[in-house]
């Protein structure tokens, strides 16, 4: 059987192999992206829990840790070779991805407080989250790519609070917040080009950079500006 065949029967591989470039170039994209989130990350908690936003500690620690899985399961996911264990992997790889969404939104949603908005965006985000992992652990292969809809929908969805959060946050964290959420979704456009050379490498940049802003939209609101 080719590669090529062993990849149709497993559920996750990609539709063509990549190339050894494009796997490198790939892991290269993870391994920035792992350095400057534990780089950051570390920073934004000791400041946190030590000064700027004790309260807020524990909202930044789940954000933290949901971009390390994403990226340490996408990591493995990608650098998988095509075998059964490669279909597991592309079922948390996608399922850590709504773990992701909603790690992100928790510090800003505890910024706010709990006004009934906040609360019902934030049993939103993490009810529809829950549901997305559920799906793609249990049934990835009936899910397709209305996945990409709700990871959209999930991820615009704080439009509810966009008011609350451009008079709360600081200017410079609001902006950093409004481009990664454009740069996430102008990712996406690679990641459904399959056909493209080093799509999902391109695919895998603009998440990279769009956690890189959230992350420095963090370090100014929950650091910097309270400094």
């Amino acid at each position: 059987m080719t590669k090529e065949q062993l990849a149709r029967r497993i559920w996750g591989s990609p539709t063509r192999p990549f190339t050894l470039a494009e796997v490198v170039a790939d892991g290269i994209v993870h391994v920035v992206g792992l350095v400057a989130a534990i780089a950051l990350g570390s920073i934004i908690l000791a400041f946190a829990i030590s000064e700027t936003a004790p309260r807020e500690a524990p909202a930044l620690a789940i954000y933290i840790a949901s971009l390390l899985a994403v990226l340490s399961v996408s990591l493995a996911y990608n650098l998988s070779p095509i075998s059964s264990l490669k279909g597991w992997l592309a079922r948390f790889d996608q399922a850590a991805i709504f773990l992701f969404i909603a790690g992100t939104y928790t510090p800003f949603l505890a910024i706010l407080g709990g006004s009934p908005t906040t609360i019902a965006l934030g049993a939103f985000v993490w009810g529809a989250s829950i549901v997305g992992i559920a799906l793609k652990l249990i049934v990835p292969e009936r899910f397709g790519r209305l996945a990409i809809m709700l990871y959209l929908a999930i991820g615009w969805s704080g439009v509810a609070v966009f008011q609350s959060l451009a008079s709360t946050l600081p200017p410079a964290t609001f902006w950093l917040l409004l481009a990664g959420g454009v740069v996430y979704s102008a990712g996406i456009v690679f990641h459904l080009w399959e056909k493209l050379k080093f799509q999902n490498v391109l695919w895998h940049v603009f998440v990279v950079v769009g956690a890189v802003l959230h992350l420095v939209a963090i370090l100014d609101c929950m650091v910097i500006s309270r400094l």
